[in-house]
């Protein structure tokens, strides 16, 4: 269901990448050279390790993130966020675990459940799935590896402030990325907020 532990992950390439939101260095992480989902990194070249650091764990969406869905808001935070690491010298972590862990096609499939009514929760469940499968250890792995220890973090899931803390990351602020709903996603931000505990109205 979800990706294989990763296991002595390691930086296995790296190159500068120029975005709408200026020059960055994107990296690849994982313990195997041949791995075609490696998880990846982009950070400011003036990133300053010691101070806490401005950081973004995202997880992959293909539906949002590529195709510009608007069933989430996955889409609009990943390029919030860039631009946010970019102005604030900071990091994103874009860790591949696809539809929170289930992979892209049990995604599609609870797609389809949800189009006949059912929330992202119970779409999930009527697959035989739990709700959420991401884990962020491998990101508290890659920010140690960058020597980053304390962080702003850029996020309304508790969960993952609670991860890195309990992996040894400080996380001194968290920073809310609240993206406002519509028509097509106003359901889903609510189930995020009310069933799976994130922090949307601040």
């Amino acid at each position: 269901m979800t990706r294989k532990k990763d296991k002595d992950i390691t930086t296995q390439a790296e190159a500068h990448l120029p975005t709408d939101w200026g020059t960055l260095i994107i990296s690849a992480h994982t313990d195997d050279r041949g791995d075609y989902t490696p998880h990846l990194v982009l950070r400011h070249p003036d990133l300053d390790t010691n101070q806490p650091v401005l950081v973004r764990i995202h997880s992959e969406c293909i539906t949002g993130d590529v195709f510009h869905s608007q069933k989430c808001d996955c889409g609009q935070q990943l390029s919030e966020s860039m631009k946010i690491v970019a102005q604030g010298n900071g990091v994103l972590v874009y860790l591949r675990q696809e539809g929170r862990g289930i992979g892209i096609i049990n995604k599609l499939k609870a797609y389809k459940h949800q189009e006949d009514g059912l929330d992202t929760v119970a779409a999930n469940e009527a697959l035989g799935l739990e709700s959420d499968y991401r884990k962020y250890d491998v990101a508290a792995e890659i920010l140690k590896s960058l020597s980053i220890s304390k962080v702003k973090l850029i996020t309304n899931n508790p969960e993952k402030i609670s991860s890195l803390k309990d992996h040894g990351i400080e996380v001194t602020q968290r920073i809310p990325l609240i993206i406002p709903p519509t028509e097509s996603n106003a359901e889903y931000l609510k189930t995020k907020e009310n069933i799976m505990g994130h922090l949307l109205s601040d």
